[in-house]
């Protein structure tokens, strides 16, 4: 593989990243809910007051968070194994490392006000805000979006919009309904109330995003997905990025370690 290849696909995965479109696995997992001979009870219809009212009882509490995880990333014309490895202090900022056979190949580090990641091989990098970026990719961007994808949580905040819901089998299906042009649905399973699904689609742009999560585990602090599948779909490609967490831990004293090295040329976004 050239070195422009595997350069595009490791700025494309922070770049995802970046963009809430996100990480995952060298080993998928299906993103699905195994076959049971056991009978399932229905879920009782709820309204979508309700529905958000039970999602935000599954609160996640902690201070710091660091995931190991593979990533598969998959476009058109090739794919790429890595892995990553996030560092989170909540609310505050995230740092991504993403190495190729054990080497740091790029990194990246957003807060609240700011987006910096560089990459090696081409030795570019960016330093901006959520604004130029948000333009740059065409989707309206935060670090509350970033942050609450990585953890499986809706990347909206659901107590702000309005919503059409629908029940089907154990999933509640909730639709946003203000935009004409954006398109949200959010796909809860109706017995825990966790996100088992997000798609974003830009009607004029002929842009989708989906993000999907399974594997969930029970910690302490609260539940996590360990399998995460983003897919985006657009004129100009479609791209697949699979999270595998390998390993979680919480509350640990975590460094944020970024820094540009010397003689790196600098993006301009225009």
């Amino acid at each position: 593989m050239k070195n422009t290849t595997v350069t595009r696909m490791r700025s494309a995965i922070l770049i995802c990243l970046v963009s809430s479109l996100a990480l995952v696995s060298c080993k998928s997992k299906a993103i699905a809910v195994a076959a049971s001979n056991e009978p399932v009870k229905e879920a009782n219809y709820m309204t979508a007051k309700k529905i958000i009212e039970n999602y935000y009882n599954n609160k996640i509490q902690f201070s710091t968070l660091y995931i190991k995880s593979n990533v598969r990333y998959a476009d058109d014309k090739q794919t790429q194994n890595v892995t990553a490895e996030i560092r989170i202090k909540k609310d505050e900022q995230i740092l991504v490392s993403i190495r190729f056979l054990g080497i740091t190949m790029a990194k990246a580090l957003i807060t609240p006000t700011s987006v910096n990641y560089y990459e090696k091989i081409n030795s570019k990098y960016f330093e901006g805000d959520f604004s130029s970026l948000s333009e740059w990719l065409g989707t309206d961007l935060d670090y509350s979006k970033i942050q609450n994808m990585l953890l499986g949580q809706a990347i909206d905040d659901l107590t702000k919009g309005k919503y059409l819901e629908s029940l089907l089998e154990q999933t509640y299906r909730l639709e946003e309904t203000s935009n004409k042009n954006t398109k949200k649905s959010f796909f809860l399973d109706a017995t825990k109330f966790l996100i088992e699904k997000q798609e974003i689609t830009q009607t004029a742009e002929e842009r989708t995003i989906k993000v999907a999560y399974a594997d969930n585990k029970v910690y302490n602090e609260g539940t996590l997905p360990t399998a995460v599948q983003i897919n985006t779909f657009q004129k100009k490609g479609n791209v697949e990025i699979n999270l595998d967490y390998n390993s979680i831990t919480f509350n640990e004293e975590l460094s944020f370690p970024y820094s540009v090295p010397k003689g790196y040329k600098r993006i301009i976004i225009k």
